[in-house]
């Protein structure tokens, strides 16, 4: 997995995480909580605000 494959982490987000709100996440853990992540693969390098938004929305909408 990729800082690309938002809809796969958000998915493996809300399994890892199925009580916490999405909308009140940090993007400093949000990065953290994603590298930690089994099955990522990429480097905090390749992420920035756009992507962890991105993540986040999805994550929110996969919660819903």
């Amino acid at each position: 997995m990729k800082w690309t494959d938002s809809r796969e982490i958000a998915i493996a987000l809300a399994d890892k995480f199925p009580e916490t709100d999405a909308r009140f996440i940090r993007f400093t853990d949000l990065a953290q909580w994603v590298m930690a992540l089994d099955g990522f693969s990429d480097t905090v390098d390749h992420c920035n605000e756009k992507i962890l938004e991105a993540i986040q929305m999805l994550w929110i909408e996969e919660s819903d």
